[in-house]
Order: C-alpha cells, then sequence, then structure tokens
C-alpha cells in the first residue's frame, strides 16, 4: 500500500477528530461569517508526485480556501432558495459518505439503502399530506426532479399518440404548456429535446404568477388531438404564488393532459395548517418536483421526485438499462437504476430519513411559519420605510422590494451584499428589476431580521 495512504488508514481516527473539531468550529461561528467575498484569489496547488496526506491536505486548505467559505447555510443568507442544515440531516450526511452505497436494487444485492429510500419517500409524502399513490426517488436537485418528472411525462405523451419516444425520438405533435416555469423546467425540456423556445406560454391572472384559467382552457381546446403536458407551479420563485390546482384538476377532467407540478420549496407549506389551502387538490398531481436541500433543510445536493404509481410502465420505458443484461430484468424487481437518470448515485435518502425521524410533523410545521414569519417582519418595515417600498405580493416566504428611487436599487444591492452581514440576490418582476429575499433557513430569527434592516438603514445612507 502507498505509504501516505497506509499512515492515514492507521491515523483515521485522529483525522476525524481534526475534521470533527474544524466543523464545529465553523457550525459554532456560523452567524458572524460573512455572506459574501469579493476578492477570492488564493493560491493553486500544484499536484506533486508525493501527497501531503489528509491532516496536510487539511491545513492547506484552511490556509488557502478556508477563508473564503461564506455562510450560505447561516441565517442571513437570503439568496436564491438555500436552506440551512440541520444536527440531525448533517450526522445523515455524515453517514452517507461513511455508509458509502451506491443505491440502486431493493432485492438481491444484500443493500437495504434502496428499501430505506422507498421509506423515505413515503415519509416525505405523509410530511407534506400526499397519498400514497405516488412513488419517487431521490436526484440531485430540482432540475433533475423537473427533469426525471418530464421525461416521464414525454413517455405518456408519446403513448397517447401511438409512440415510443424512448427508443425513436421526440414528436412535434407533443406541447408543453406553462405560465411562470422555472428556469430549471425551461433547462430539462432543453435537454429532453423539446427545446427550450418551444414552451407555449398561458396567461397569467392580473397582478398573479399563477395561470390564466380561462387562458389555459382555450388553449387546451386549440391543442385537441395533440398530447399535452401542462406544468403547474407550486410556490414561484419571486412571489410564492400557486396555480389553482382544484380548477385545474376540473379542467383535467374535461381535457386529457399530464399535470406537471414544480414544488421545489412550496410542497412544504403543506407542513403548515395555516397555508395548506395552497395545495388543495394537488394530490392530483402526475408529478411532483420537491427539493429537500431547501426548505426541508439537508445539505446539497437532495431532491425527491414523485410520479403516479400508475405511469410506473412509463417510467421505465423512460430510464431502463434496457442494453445491460447483468442488471438485471426490469419488469422482475423495483430498482432505481431503471428508475431515475442516474446508475451511479450516493444514499441521498439518509440525510432526510434523519431529519424526518428527528423532527416530526411538527419541527417542520416550526420551521415553515418561522420562516414566513421572519417573511412578514421584513415585510412590515418596507411597508413602513420612507425610502423602500414591495414589488408585488408576499404570500408567504419570499419578499421582493426595491429602492422608491428605482435607479439606485441595483447600488443598494451591490453595496449591502458585499458588506457581508446579509446576502440578497437580484430579480425581475412585472419587467422590473428588484431585489429578492427568500426565507427558508431554521436558523433565522427576528434578531437576523433586525441586524438585516439595521444593514439596510447604513447603506441607505452612504446613498
Amino acid at each position: 500500500m502507498n505509504e501516505i495512504l497506509k499512515n492515514d488508514l492507521e491515523q483515521f481516527s485522529s483525522i476525524l477528530e481534526e475534521i470533527q473539531k474544524d466543523s464545529i468550529s465553523f457550525l459554532n461561528a456560523i452567524n458572524e461569517i460573512p455572506t459574501s467575498h469579493r476578492d477570492q484569489n488564493t493560491d493553486s496547488y500544484q499536484l506533486k508526485d508525493n501527497g501531503l496526506g489528509a491532516s496536510g491536505a487539511l491545513g492547506f486548505f484552511n490556509e488557502n480556501f478556508r477563508k473564503l467559505m461564506v455562510s450560505s447555510a447561516g441565517p442571513r443568507y437570503w439568496g436564491y432558495v438555500v436552506g440551512g442544515v440541520t444536527p440531525a440531516a448533517l450526522a445523515g450526511d455524515w453517514l452517507t459518505s461513511v455508509f458509502d452505497q451506491n443505491t440502486q436494487s431493493t432485492q438481491g444485492n444484500g443493500d437495504i439503502s434502496a428499501i430505506l429510500e422507498l421509506q423515505t419517500i413515503k415519509l416525505v409524502t405523509e410530511l407534506v399530506g400526499l397519498p400514497d399513490h405516488f412513488n419517487g426517488g431521490f436526484v440531485s436537485g430540482a432540475t433533475m426532479s423537473n427533469f426525471t418528472c418530464l421525461g416521464v411525462a414525454r413517455q405518456w405523451a408519446g403513448a397517447h399518440l401511438g409512440k415510443d419516444i424512448a427508443r425513436d425520438g421526440m414528436s412535434d405533435e407533443i406541447i408543453v404548456l406553462a405560465a411562470t416555469p422555472h428556469s430549471s423546467v425551461v433547462k430539462s425540456l432543453s435537454m429532453l429535446g423539446f427545446g427550450s423556445n418551444n414552451i407555449v406560454k398561458i396567461k397569467t391572472e392580473q397582478g398573479r404568477e399563477r395561470i390564466d384559467l380561462v387562458d389555459l382552457e382555450q388553449k387546451l381546446i386549440a391543442y385537441s388531438g395533440k398530447s399535452v403536458i401542462l406544468n403547474c407551479s407550486g410556490g414561484t420563485v419571486n412571489t410564492v404564488d400557486f396555480d389553482n390546482f382544484r380548477a385545474i384538476t376540473d379542467l383535467k377532467k374535461k381535457y386529457p393532459f399530464w399535470m406537471h407540478v414544480d414544488a421545489a420549496f412550496g410542497a412544504f407549506a403543506a407542513c403548515s395548517d395555516n397555508h395548506l389551502h395552497l395545495l388543495n387538490d394537488w394530490v392530483n398531481a402526475d408529478s411532483i418536483t420537491i427539493d429537500c436541500h431547501k426548505w426541508m433543510n439537508v445539505p446539497y445536493d437532495s431532491a425527491i421526485f414523485l410520479t403516479r404509481k400508475e405511469h410506473q410502465k412509463f417510467q421505465i420505458q423512460t430510464f431502463q438499462n434496457s442494453n445491460a443484461p447483468y442488471l438485471g430484468n426490469p419488469e422482475d424487481n423495483f430498482s432505481y437504476l431503471n428508475f431515475l437518470p442516474e446508475n451511479s448515485r450516493r444514499f441521498r435518502a439518509l440525510p432526510a430519513w434523519f431529519s424526518l425521524v428527528a423532527y416530526g410533523k411538527n419541527g417542520f410545521k416550526w420551521i415553515v411559519e418561522n420562516s414566513v414569519h421572519c417573511a412578514t417582519l421584513l415585510k412590515t418595515y418596507l411597508q413602513n420605510s420612507a425610502f423602500l417600498e414591495l414589488s408585488g405580493s408576499v404570500h408567504l416566504n419570499v419578499v421582493c422590494f426595491v429602492l422608491k428611487d428605482k435607479n439606485k436599487t441595483s447600488e443598494f444591492l451591490n453595496i449591502l451584499n458585499t458588506r457581508g452581514k446579509v446576502f440578497m440576490t437580484p430579480t425581475v418582476l412585472d419587467g422590473k428589476l428588484c431585489i429578492r429575499a427568500a426565507f427558508v433557513n431554521f436558523r433565522t430569527s427576528k434578531e437576523d431580521i433586525d441586524i438585516a434592516i439595521q444593514e439596510m438603514e447604513e447603506v441607505l445612507k452612504m446613498l
């Protein structure tokens, strides 16, 4: 054995203790670690014949790179939709690497990870109130979840035209409808061969980001005779608006179409009795996207896809390893090898399983309601500000705003982020630039809102 590798193996315990000490140090200071670094210059490492060993590599990393790590898992990182990491989720994630399972089949190879993954999917559906007619698996994020769901939708749509899309290729008789699709949906359609420019846009309701039902029905009539896939929003990115799933379900009874719900973070609104109504009748979807590394607060990368069990044949037709006999017959036993895009995949379900078992329904209910409360505190401040104003509505946990002097909005955000106490991102709402703050981190509290407000007030004085 290589001498350095052998030494690391013999010193495994002390190496892990060193990593643990560094990890605790980082997490204990996460509230004070900057949310951004403008200067990211650092020395690179030139690969040598003999390595530094694990401790040496850690020392080099700490000296050159750790100082530039930002607190994206901290309480005042409000850019994008970035969750934190709960203690239980971190425990599960560490053990994921310790066990190093390639999660595949539920039978025949002595590995329990696929069985536990199916159990975790069931726990997630119970958490958000979905019935057991859904099956699913873990993928890297909302992009791959949307990709998987829309891949199965594509196969379903082809079958309605008498075509096997997975084997024979795309058909221009498949129509995709959407009102406010997330960029990951557009990217998925590009990868699936639909063409990102070929989405048929549906109008939105006046002053809202959700589907205009009159326009939707007109388009369903217009595309009668073609196979239609409808992308619905379970929480849009700017105002967290939800489509009217009850009315869409009624239309589904009149016109055959595949109903996909992108509920990447909005699905967790179902944890709260105050917001459960936003998801009325989403149970009638054919497929659903849910991101776990957002509001569920598990580490990157983690998301699930859900498809109705009645569509399993389309799932297998899309993702089966038909030219690899050694992987088994997909019709004989359930295997993730024939159920999603990846063949090699880590045990992503474990952090989510630990979280669900550790905190239960009430724990996630608190996370959701705390995030909404924090968004409400920021909303109230903006409503009373002499220099800032809201953009659009605040339906849940995302707040968009601008400076009343619109020309200074971009400069304000740049200065605010450079100071490193709070991080937000720019967005466009109704064609206008604004600032977006998303609340999903379990650590965020009123104290963090107060710190952010103080920072905003200081930046306003500088303009």
